[in-house]
């Protein structure tokens, strides 16, 4: 039972709470209201998989929502201008993957710390949203290929939640069934004992931030085409939601330790507890209240794998 408990009783809590907004927040069962929760969960559990990829090797990456937000600016002003949705996405996608590798680079090359090295990528990434946009957000009637990817359905199904599934199911897959998974975890629980194992950690370390940024540029074309505009800090909200995700995350399923499932499940509660309690009438600030409460108890439980992310070189 204390196994079953430590594995699945924050799970079931989860549960529990969806269960009591069903019965009592007023039109929380709604098929409309339960698709726009499916959708703004598929924004922040893409961007918390990235930041989970990174925690995976005992990294932080607090970059990734002002790279989503530069990333956003970018490929809506290439939809903006009328190119081709195609150039939109790869741009946005360049975007997460300079500063992924800048990330890793800085980390394991330069030696600093993945809390300084990724704070600064942060304020390089605002810095330049703002340069780009003059602080004006860029909006209009963009291609219906570009907004087509957040908007549209497949088969009846959102596009969002198959995005959502899809990159949910790449990341499950490299880290459980993969070499290279193995060795990402290996490095992130001992860097120490997988460098002697002949694990390239260097190179492990460098792929969890790359991922983290590819993550962020993904988040960044699909919040884009979803709300057809780019603003150069609309994803900045994301941030704390984020990392509360990944750590609530950690105290299910696999505890202690930052996993796929248990990210993307936490990422569902918090869009439903945030969208529960506004539909229960309670005022703006309280959601940021349980927010933080959430994020301080997460961390209580895994105080020893944050230390050693935010501050190991």
């Amino acid at each position: 039972m204390r196994e079953i408990v430590g594995r699945y009783g924050t799970a079931l809590a989860g549960l529990a709470l969806i269960v009591f907004f069903i019965a009592f927040a007023p039109n929380f069962a709604t098929p409309g209201n339960i698709v726009n929760v499916l959708k703004d969960t598929s924004f922040l559990a893409i961007l918390a998989i990235g930041f989970a990829l990174a925690f995976t090797v005992a990294e932080l990456d607090l970059s990734v929502a002002e790279v989503a937000s530069l990333a956003a600016v970018v490929c809506g002003w290439l939809a903006q201008k009328q190119y081709h949705p195609a150039l939109a996405v790869a741009a946005a996608l360049a975007v997460g993957l300079v500063f992924g590798a800048a990330n890793g680079f800085g980390v394991t090359r330069l030696k600093v710390p993945s809390l300084i090295m990724t704070l600064g990528a942060a304020a390089i990434a605002k810095g330049a949203a703002f340069m780009i946009t003059q602080g004006v957000a860029f909006v209009g009637r963009w291609p219906a290929g570009f907004t087509g990817l957040a908007r549209g359905t497949t088969l009846g199904v959102p596009n969002l939640v198959l995005w959502l599934a899809a990159v949910t199911a790449f990341a499950y897959v490299l880290v459980k069934w993969t070499r290279t998974g193995a060795h990402m975890v290996a490095t992130g629980e001992a860097d120490e004992a997988a460098r002697l194992s002949g694990v390239d950690v260097g190179r492990m370390k460098r792929l969890g931030l790359l991922l983290a940024g590819v993550m962020a540029s993904i988040a960044a074309f699909l919040l884009a085409a979803n709300l057809s505009s780019a603003a150069p800090n609309m994803a900045g909200d994301y941030l704390l939601y984020a990392i509360a995700a990944v750590l609530l995350g950690m105290t299910m399923f696999e505890p202690g330790k930052p996993n796929i499932g248990g990210t993307v499940f936490a990422a569902l509660v918090l869009k439903v507890l945030g969208n529960g309690l506004v539909l229960l009438g309670a005022p703006y600030y309280a959601q940021d209240i349980v927010l933080g409460a959430i994020i301080i108890g997460s961390v209580a439980f895994s105080a020893s794998a944050m230390k050693k992310a935010a501050f190991k070189v």
